[in-house]
């Protein structure tokens, strides 16, 4: 008899109950194993029904022993294949946790490590082989150097954002060199090795340092860091919130392919010539919130240099006076690249406070003749200070030595002081005799001696006068 098979009588499958997380699997590799063993499952399921089915038609004509040997021989071959299917399974389940970092979050695709308020002291080591990103945020890491980084060669984004770092050595991040990305914004740098930024091949791509530097040193290390760091792939720069005051002409002349530029935040109180030397392809350049109070001539030559940037002026004490006219007709021209131009306000005087900058005239100014020679430069204020401090600093160094030498100056001056004092009786004893026409005869006569002849030792003191004339009176 024949009966027939009802696929729906026999929803028997081997197919899995629910994919794991994505947490399980750190590889495309590992993904196409477990997107086979749904295949092979779908195909297990589906032999598995059609053998069921021949043993049901099977079971009307053959005997019991036969029935059973046909069931055996058909099922038989069936039983390893669920085998390969743990097989996903078991390397996803023994991947999954045991790369992780203790006491940090795994997450894909692709590997990120991320390791927030977690105490760390040290870098982790080792890390993840396919680690791309790595987070550290609210640690106690002081110090980056040499071999920190040995287990993250595949690593394109290094974020060590609030960990107090104070130092970086030589070499720091030169393991990496796929680093495309780092961040140290909101650190207390105070030692930058000239060579800490260096990487072979020149892989870093934007640096994020903002308000990281800690004193004016800590600047002056970084900017010997940018020159030696071999950063000529650098496209964006962030030194925002710094305190920085003056930028050294050439800071930034190696950062040849530097397309974005943050100085916001700072305490920048002029632009000089060369400050920007070097930066032709610069897209974008950020100076708000600084201490600009006046754009001089010079500064805007220099700003002129960057043909194709886009620059951000506002958040300045800009001081309206005569001296601003210039900078007002710049911003008016059709060469301005100002983005925040209806932003850029006078600060002082009080009676144009809140005046938008490029609506100043030289009638709103009342600017009469030459009064544009009360603006004091910039430039040459620095210069007078800086001047100021130079003679101070010789003028203390003299007072040093004097005061090292007390004793020896007051001995020189005392004989200095004896010397002129007999220097000056043997004139007045000449004087004296010179003078008096009744002792003239006997000077001229006894031919007295000079101070430096010396006396006989058989003389007396008085020997020059051997006669008196009797109507002299001594």
């Amino acid at each position: 008899m024949d009966v027939p098979c009802n696929w729906e009588a026999a929803p028997l499958t081997f197919s899995l109950d629910a994919p794991p997380s994505p947490s399980l699997y750190p590889s495309l590799s590992l993904f196409l194993s477990y997107f086979l063993s749904l295949s092979l499952s779908l195909s297990l399921s589906l032999s598995f029904l059609s053998r069921s089915c021949s043993i049901v038609e099977l079971a009307g004509t053959r005997t019991p022993d036969a029935l059973l040997a046909t069931m055996l021989r058909l099922l038989l071959p069936l039983l390893p294949l669920p085998l390969p299917l743990l097989l996903p399974l078991l390397l996803c389940a023994g991947s999954g946790g045991a790369e992780c970092v203790v006491g940090c979050e795994c997450v894909e695709p692709p590997l990120m490590v991320r390791c927030v308020s977690g105490g760390l002291s040290a870098v982790p080591d080792p890390l993840p082989d396919l680690t791309r990103t790595l987070q550290i945020r609210g640690s106690t890491i002081q110090n980056i150097q040499h071999g920190t980084f040995t287990t993250a060669e595949n690593l394109t984004t290094l974020q060590l954002t609030s960990n107090g770092i104070t130092q970086l050595g030589s070499h720091s991040f030169s393991t990496l060199k796929m680093l495309s990305l780092l961040d140290l914004s909101e650190n207390r740098l105070v030692l930058i090795h000239p060579e800490a930024f260096f990487i072979p091949g020149n892989p870093l791509k934007h640096l994020n340092l903002s308000g990281s530097l800690y004193n004016s040193t800590s600047a002056t290390d970084l900017i010997t860091a940018l020159r030696w760091g071999a950063l000529s792939n650098l496209q964006e720069l962030d030194l925002s919130g710094n305190r920085l005051v003056l930028l050294p002409p050439g800071s930034f002349s190696p950062l040849l392919g530097l397309q974005r530029l943050s100085l916001a935040g700072n305490s920048l109180v002029a632009v000089y010539r060369g400050t920007f030397s070097g930066l032709e392809r610069l897209q974008k350049l950020d100076l708000s919130f600084n201490a600009l109070e006046s754009m001089s001539s010079e500064a805007l030559r220099e700003l002129e240099t960057l043909s194709r940037a886009r620059l951000l002026l506002a958040g300045n004490p800009y001081s309206c006076a005569c001296g601003v006219q210039e900078f007002s007709r710049w911003l008016n021209g059709s060469n301005s690249r100002v983005g925040d131009v209806e932003k850029l306000r006078c600060s002082s005087p009080a009676g144009l406070r809140g005046v938008p900058v490029r609506a100043l005239s030289s009638h709103a100014l009342a600017c009469r003749g030459d009064a544009d020679v009360d603006v004091v430069d910039v430039t040459l204020q620095t210069s007078y200070v800086f001047l100021g401090l130079v003679l101070g600093f010789v003028g203390m160094m003299c007072l040093l030595v004097i005061y090292l030498n007390r004793s020896g100056i007051v001995k020189w001056v005392t004989e200095l002081h004896a010397a002129c004092r007999d220097v000056l009786e043997g004139y007045h004893y000449r004087y004296e005799i010179d003078s008096d026409p009744r002792l003239r005869n006997i000077s001229t006569n006894s031919h007295p001696r000079r101070c430096m002849e010396p006396r006989p030792p058989h003389a007396p003191v008085d020997a020059r006068i051997t006669h008196i004339p009797s109507d002299v009176t001594l």
